[in-house]
């Protein structure tokens, strides 16, 4: 059995992030133990690396560089009617 604390620093993650997936609902929560007026989050091996699993298919709304560039280039492209390049007048040769 593992604390919250115990568990996140076994997936790499901090104790509030994964205290916040699991009051979201993104990572199902551990079987909770009654110690007196607390309540305790007990893991086990098992839970942890169904998280461990879990973790690459949450979003965690930040977009990568990549996700940015091409969000720019579709917007981009969906301008109907965006303006030409205007050339440039010519120059008088030196004589």
């Amino acid at each position: 059995m593992f604390s919250t604390r115990q568990a996140a620093k076994r997936l790499g993650i901090g104790v509030k992030t994964l205290s916040r997936y699991i009051a979201i609902g993104k990572v199902p929560a551990p079987t909770i133990l009654k110690a007196g007026n607390t309540s305790l989050h007990a893991w086990t091996e098992e839970e942890i690396e169904c998280v461990r699993k879990l973790l690459p298919t949450i979003a965690n709304g930040r977009k990568t560089r990549y996700q940015k560039k091409q969000s720019a280039i579709k917007t981009k492209s969906a301008q109907p009617g965006a303006p030409m390049a205007v050339p440039h007048k010519q120059r008088k040769p030196r004589s």
